[in-house]
């Protein structure tokens, strides 16, 4: 049996748990972690406040409303990017280089490169939340939002390369371990879905009991059970699952090996889009 055929049970299946998982949202979830844009946020925790004082809800209500806030606020002020998160970033080649960029381009050629060609790679970001981009230094990207990071590097690359078309993806660590091909740490695409996720790790194992993966973080378990599986009917990516660098996918061994063939077996026909991770559009 395939990963890819292993993958279509698992989606599939997910919407078999829909019905018995009608509950409220977890605390972090949907509304304030989509790649939702500034003034989106700002207008979320503007009617989060309101919740928060409406007198009519109950004080769980209010205490969950408040408690949200202080997400989308702290997020609002210091942004999405994190120690050990990567970016993808591809310059358009051809540029004009600006005039601000005269004093790099000697050091932009040593190896036969153009500014554009340097930064077209995977850089990490690094203590103080920076980027460090080869040729033109140091980016920020504290209080930068998801949403805003193509705008964010094209403002700054700007300054060397005139009129440049960047194209600037975030990626998430996430470790993927269990019964799957090639367990170990892989950079996602905030924007994949999680069994997108999982194919970079080679997919699951015929021994794989898919129904009870899960995803911890920090040794405490943040999603699994309906609540997972609903949440990946729904098609949520990475970003929309609140994930964040280090949170570990963990997918347990199935007891009856019959069972398991079984289950992904009857979702043969239902097809599976699986994209190149690292890819940026």
């Amino acid at each position: 049996m395939s990963a890819r055929t292993a993958l279509v049970g698992l989606v599939a299946g997910l919407a078999a748990g829909r019905a018995a998982a009608q509950m409220p949202a977890p605390p972090d979830s949907t509304h304030v972690v989509l790649q939702a844009t500034r003034p989106a946020l700002e207008q979320l925790a503007q009617q989060l406040d309101q919740a928060a004082q409406a007198k009519d809800s109950s004080s769980d209500a209010r205490d969950w409303a408040r408690a949200q806030v202080a997400v989308v606020r702290l997020r609002l002020a210091e942004g999405d990017f994190q120690i050990g998160d990567r970016v993808a970033l591809r310059v358009e080649d051809d540029a004009i280089v600006a005039p601000l960029a005269d004093r790099v381009q000697a050091q932009a050629q040593p190896a036969g490169k153009t500014i554009e060609q340097q930064l077209s790679d995977t850089f990490a970001v690094g203590q103080g939340r920076d980027l460090i981009l080869p040729a033109i230094g140091t980016v920020s990207l504290r209080g930068v939002l998801r949403s805003e990071l193509e705008g964010h590097l094209t403002r700054y690359i700007s300054q060397y390369v005139r009129d440049p078309v960047v194209h600037a993806r975030p990626l998430l660590r996430l470790s993927i371990q269990g019964a799957v091909a090639r367990p170990g740490y892989y950079y996602v695409p905030t924007d994949a879905v999680l069994p997108d996720a999982m194919m970079a790790a080679g997919g699951p194992r015929p021994e794989a009991k898919m129904e009870k993966a899960r995803i911890e973080r920090g040794g405490s378990r943040v999603w699994e059970g309906d609540r997972l599986r609903l949440a990946l009917a729904e098609g949520r990516t990475v970003d929309a699952l609140n994930l964040r660098t280090g949170d570990q996918v963990v997918v347990p061994t199935q007891s009856n090996l019959f069972d398991g063939v079984r289950f992904v077996s009857i979702l043969l026909g239902i097809p599976v889009t699986v994209y190149a991770l690292t890819r940026i559009r």
